[in-house]
């Protein structure tokens, strides 16, 4: 443990103090903490990856409803997956967790080998604090687990300087998050360390007064605690632009087409985009002739992690349309099915009235 930053306390006094805290005040009624099982635990995991509980709670209770265990998951279509996603962002996971599914069912018998750490980290998605954290959860054996809600709380407590994402800085984190894990109470100490970072060392206005470390935290002995975790180094976000296409036929139903199995929205479904209105135009002369373009609509930037894209959506109504490929379908508004839509879609879909194209519209 030679990156690990001098200890706070013993860890056996670090955990008395965070338990306490845990027992009074921690959060004991998730919704994924009864009946808990390792599918269960590793859903909620992966829909709590960059997103806050009280967002997670609805949509883990619907995805239950309808996926109650892990052979259910994996054979649903992934387009039932992603339409029960839609709203929580960050795609990928929602396709991981497909994959993982899969994964299961095919080459473990549809049981989680949460005997490995090993093995659960290497199921899509998954990773080591996520495979910890299954494991700790569903089984209260001894795992570690490094989320972003720990990494604030040890970078606060022992002021450690660095970017988390640097593998140094990560390395010193694992150093003291292993040096603090129990070999009892599993379940409730890693339980502890997230919600300690979520409900009271929050990211932008840390609860001090309550928490059970205020003693001996060095950020605050320093008057620091806003400095640390420090910032990725921020480099200005490029823009893209792109044009939409809101198609719609003489029945008010829009043209669809689902996006590539990766990159951006992947899998998810869109409409159809062009790098200008002139491409747009070209490939409704040679798909639709005929077809009449309405006034475009204000442009809107939808903002990713990576860059901003700045969205003009183009309504059209269509004159005749070639057939319809597997990649495309006709969707309609007033009778939405059950499909993956990236998130500023489905607000332009939204705006559209039944059986309309409204040219002053918007998301």
């Amino acid at each position: 443990m030679t990156d690990m930053p001098p200890a706070i306390l013993p860890p056996e006094r670090f955990q008395q103090r965070l338990l306490a805290w845990f027992d009074a005040h921690g959060r004991h009624d998730l919704p994924w903490q009864h009946q808990r099982s390792p599918y269960r635990v590793w859903v909620s995991e992966i829909m709590l990856q960059q997103t806050q509980v009280a967002t997670v709670i609805p949509y883990f209770e619907r995805f239950m409803a309808r996926f109650p265990d892990v052979a259910s998951l994996a054979a649903a279509d992934q387009d039932e997956v992603l339409h029960l996603w839609t709203g929580l962002g960050y795609y990928a996971r929602g396709r991981n967790l497909h994959k993982a599914a899969r994964v299961v069912v095919d080459e473990h018998g549809g049981t989680f080998p949460v005997h490995s750490l090993e093995e659960m980290a290497a199921l899509p998605g998954i990773g080591r604090s996520t495979a910890g954290a299954i494991i700790a959860q569903s089984t209260g054996r001894r795992a570690v687990i490094l989320d972003g809600n720990v990494k604030r709380v040890l970078t606060r407590l022992h002021a450690v300087a660095g970017w988390p994402g640097r593998p140094a800085v990560e390395r010193r984190l694992w150093a003291l998050a292993e040096h603090y894990t129990p070999d009892e109470r599993l379940v409730d100490f890693t339980q502890a360390m997230m919600d300690l970072g979520a409900t009271l060392c929050r990211r932008g206005t840390p609860d001090c007064a309550r928490c059970p470390f205020a003693d001996v935290c060095v950020a605050r002995a320093r008057g620091e605690e806003k400095r640390f975790p420090e910032s990725k180094p921020r480099k200005a976000l490029p823009t893209r632009t792109t044009v939409m296409l809101l198609l719609q036929d003489r029945e008010g139903r829009v043209l669809l087409e689902q996006r590539p199995s990766s990159g951006l929205w992947g899998g998810l479904w869109s409409l159809p985009q062009f790098d200008d209105i002139e491409a747009l135009r070209a490939w409704l002369d040679a798909r639709a002739p005929g077809s009449e373009l309405e006034p475009a609509w204000t442009p809107f930037t939808h903002v990713f992690s990576h860059f901003r894209l700045e969205i003009t959506p183009q309504p059209a109504r269509i004159g005749r349309l070639d057939a319809v490929d597997e990649a495309r379908c006709w969707y309609d508004p007033a009778d939405p099915a059950s499909i993956g839509l990236a998130a500023p879609v489905k607000a332009l879909l939204a705006s559209l009235a039944p059986f309309a194209l409204t040219t002053t519209a918007g998301p």
